[in-house]
């Protein structure tokens, strides 16, 4: 029994000090390519203001830097993609006073959400939906939840079909949106995988649309490419009334592309809770 107790503890504090380790080279990359790169030194980049709250990599820090830049009016966010509610682009918003809505088709999930965010739901700052998005339903579902017509933030994170529902949007206009885009294709191909409503990803890189097809589509919607995380995954557009001189320009994927950089996921600090806070004034 000692023995056996004894591999245990060394197994655990072999899995720590790796994890540690992991860390440590992490820290390491992002000092050297990140925040000592003179590439992200322009006072215009977002890649600098990057952190994480409840985001799934910096996109908390960005997205507070573009709202500090052009300002917020109803603070009204919606995300489909939001998986269990502790990890999506949105639930920090509820600290700084947001409120909004998420759709989400997985039933286990969105049972997860209820009782991870009971009391924001509660006290009626989030909404949450269960059902399955796509190009065919999406006003539907935006109706169904009194989403105003320009609600200040959009996040789209359905692995696949993002490009063709962000194309079916027409009735609303929001300030802000943020869409993953697929970076294995590069800065310049403009690629999207054929729409296909019954599409589930199958963890490959087929799935969803290039950066420089995201640009395109933004720029007949509205929209200016603004920024890319610096893990390779999201891309943030700003509306073109609202883009001033506030950003990095041009605004191409040439521009903000990052590569796929997933290696650096990771969760920081303690395991997330989301509970009751006060904002002090």
């Amino acid at each position: 029994m000692a023995t056996r107790f004894g591999n245990l503890w060394a197994t655990l504090v072999y899995r720590v000090s790796v994890l540690r380790s992991a860390d440590v080279l992490i820290e390491d990359f992002l000092a050297r390519h990140l925040h000592g790169n003179p590439k992200y030194q322009n006072a215009k980049r977002l890649n600098r203001h990057e952190f994480q709250i409840y985001s799934q990599n910096g996109e908390d820090g960005i997205i507070q830097e573009i709202f500090r830049r052009i300002g917020s009016t109803n603070k009204i966010f919606v995300e489909f993609g939001v998986g269990n509610g502790l990890e999506n682009n949105t639930v920090a918003l509820l600290l700084h006073g947001w409120s909004g809505a998420w759709i989400d088709g997985d039933t286990s999930q969105v049972g997860k959400i209820r009782r991870n965010l009971g009391k924001a739901i509660g006290a009626g700052k989030l909404t949450v939906k269960n059902g399955f998005v796509s190009a065919e339903n999406i006003e539907r579902h935006f109706r169904d939840l009194n989403v105003p017509a320009e609600p200040d933030f959009l996040s789209i994170d359905i692995d696949g079909n993002d490009y063709w529902v962000w194309q079916a949007i027409k009735s609303y206009k929001p300030r802000v949106v943020v869409l993953e885009y697929n970076a294995h294709f590069g800065p310049s191909l403009a690629w999207v995988q054929k729409y296909n409503p019954a599409h589930r990803w199958k963890g490959t890189n087929y799935f969803g649309v290039s950066l420089k097809a995201l640009e395109m589509l933004g720029q007949k919607k509205g929209y200016k490419l603004v920024a890319c995380n610096f893990v390779g995954n999201n891309a943030f557009f700003v509306r073109d009334d609202l883009v001033g001189d506030h950003f990095l320009t041009p605004s191409s994927a040439e521009t903000h592309f990052e590569p796929a950089r997933y290696y650096l996921y990771r969760r920081n600090g303690l395991p997330r809770e989301f509970g009751e806070y006060e904002i002090v004034k």
